[in-house]
């Protein structure tokens, strides 16, 4: 099989043919963090960590780096607006986007640098520029340096534009500039800003411009040339145009795939901060576990919009407590040693499922693998006559187990035994035991008309009770 990708700048599905046999390295824009993480944030992260776990799936040495923005505009407004230093308030952002990360399972990334920790790389990429013609200092004395775009002929190959049709944007500073479109490389200190968010540098005191950043963190832990560069599709310009026309500018090829997930959007806009829609992770994981809302989110095509919805959100997080519950079941069902001699058989995953995953990670198509082999151990469960159904049960089961892994998953995983973000299993188990000790005495009692109404608010809430030989059971519907 050949792992295919959808190449934005290419904008074609491509064979995925690494640099080196083997390894694959991707770099991943990560946040600004001037806030708390929303569920549109989290999305690019748990896309991305799927095509991890599964290019290591398909046999590859993945070396992942996510960057973290902890310097920028938008951190010194907000550190201000708030009173407090703008180091203090990146990093208690970069803590809640850690948490965040956590309760959906991303996994950590082979390094995730920061940008105040590379400001070195930064001033020598600027300065390759500058040789090289095609950065130059701002004559204001402002202590900027901006990037030429005319100077690089390529410059809007990525998002297909012409410099010439391009306009600048409405809050760009034209402050020392040649050409309107030209973009900040480095930013000299201004005097309303706090000394300690500029550094040293042959232009004087400053700070990094955002794009110059991510090129010279991937150069460090990649090298000039490396797989896959992703984030979000709005990165795609100016961000992204402007790193890859730097990078090449000063002679490195760069990344050789670009990927990028799509928005979730409430009522139809872009989910974000300054539109007042933001829906903070911890307030959504109030009303469901992190692994559901993984589920949620990896359900969706990566590169297809997702219109966020509670009702669509709780959809999700049922049609994942149906496979959770066949998989409780079928280990109740089958013999202990037997599966244990099955898992460790390393068992190959189902060829609908990888063809759907090589396909440009087609998880909507993948899942509906795993559904279909929920239904199919269902069946065997209830009683499908079949030749060795009990095998066929055990291999079902692992085969769920193996694909949920890929994915994130797996609810037997450590990660998710801990995850007591709205876990709320234990409380409901109780009160379910109650009503149903309830009902069990009521129906002792012939008191059938009482036992009818616990049955019928345990039904109304959404809950299924199962009679089994050693007594009812309890499953969300």
């Amino acid at each position: 099989m050949t792992l295919r990708l959808y190449d934005t700048a290419a904008r074609a599905v491509r064979d995925f043919v690494p640099l080196e046999e083997g390894r694959a390295g991707v770099y991943v824009c990560g946040l600004t963090v001037q806030s708390e993480p929303h569920v549109g944030h989290v999305r690019s992260a748990v896309n991305f960590d799927v095509l991890r776990r599964w290019l290591t799936t398909s046999g590859y040495d993945v070396t992942f780096i996510r960057n973290v923005t902890d310097i920028d505009d938008k951190i010194l407004v907000k550190a201000g607006e708030q009173d407090r230093p703008w180091y203090n308030l990146a990093y208690d952002m970069q803590r809640e986007l850690d948490r965040a990360y956590d309760a959906l399972h991303v996994l950590p990334p082979t390094y995730e640098p920061l940008a105040t920790g590379h400001i070195p790389e930064m001033l020598q990429l600027i300065e390759a520029l500058i040789e090289r013609g095609h950065a130059y200092a701002a004559e204001d004395g402002s202590g900027d340096v901006y990037f030429d775009v005319q100077s690089w002929p390529s410059y809007g190959e990525l998002t297909r534009q012409k410099v010439d049709d391009m306009e600048a944007a409405a809050d760009a500073d034209p402050r020392g500039k040649r050409d309107p479109r030209d973009f900040a490389l480095w930013k000299g200190h201004k005097p309303s800003e706090p000394t300690t968010a500029s550094w040293a540098s042959p232009w004087g005191r400053g700070r990094p411009g955002w794009h110059i950043e991510c090129s010279a963190m991937a150069g460090k832990y990649l090298g000039e040339a490396f797989d896959i560069h992703g984030g979000g599709v709005d990165l795609r310009f100016p961000h992204h145009e402007n790193e890859q026309a730097q990078s090449r500018a000063a002679g490195h090829p760069f990344a050789s795939y670009w990927m990028h997930n799509a928005w979730i959007t409430t009522s139809g806009e872009k989910m974000s901060k300054s539109l007042g829609n933001s829906l903070l992770v911890p307030h959504v994981l109030e009303r469901v576990r992190g692994i559901e809302l993984r589920f949620y989110m990896v359900s969706a095509h990566y590169r297809s919009t997702v219109e966020f919805s509670f009702e669509a959100l709780a959809e999700a997080a049922q049609g994942f407590q149906r496979i959770e519950h066949f998989l409780e079941r079928a280990l109740a069902a089958v013999d202990a040693d037997e599966l244990a001699a099955v898992r460790s058989a390393g068992r190959k995953l189902r060829i609908e499922f990888i063809e759907a995953m090589d396909d440009d990670l087609g998880t909507p198509a993948a899942v509906a693998v795993i559904y279909d082999l929920v239904r199919e151990g269902n069946r065997l469960l209830a009683g499908d006559p079949g030749a060795d159904p009990e095998d066929r049960l055990v291999e079902t089961l692992v085969q769920v187990e193996l694909m949920l892994g890929v994915l994130g998953l797996d609810p037997a995983h450590p990660h998710w035994s801990t995850d007591s973000t709205n876990d709320l299993t234990g409380v409901v188990d109780a009160l379910v035991t109650g009503l149903l000790e309830q009902r069990a005495a009521a129906r002792a009692d012939k008191d059938f008309a009482t036992a009818d109404l616990i049955r019928d608010q345990i039904k109304a809430a959404g809950v299924t009770i199962e009679d089994t030989p050693t007594g009812p059971k309890w499953s969300v519907e």
